[in-house]
């Protein structure tokens, strides 16, 4: 019987990568105010931070510097809650296709 793999799992492995190679959202916590980082695509310029709870946004590079003190921006699509659970949706989907053996 094949190893039961864990989705907690991979997304605890994932964040022992160092940021800029990083492919899942992981959480920061900084001045009370907890944020969902999601990996840098390609053809961005940097890294976002959505709120946990409230559909906003920062650039990670103004996250670092400022952290609750960031200037965060109205998203229509996001929030952190939401990219988390996309992103543990599209594991979920990898492990049961068998992408995760």
């Amino acid at each position: 019987m094949p190893p039961v793999i864990d989705i907690d799992e991979i997304f605890r492995e994932d964040r022992t990568n160092p940021v800029t190679e990083r492919s899942l959202p992981w959480e920061e916590t900084c001045d009370g105010i907890t944020v969902v980082v999601e990996p840098k695509p390609h053809w961005a310029e940097d890294l976002r931070a959505f709120r946990l709870e409230t559909r906003e946004y920062c650039r990670y590079a103004d996250w670092l510097l400022h952290g609750a003190r960031a200037r965060f921006f109205g998203h229509a699509d996001l929030s952190g809650d939401e990219v988390m659970l996309k992103a543990r949706a599209m594991v979920a989907r990898e492990i049961a296709e068998g992408l995760w053996d």
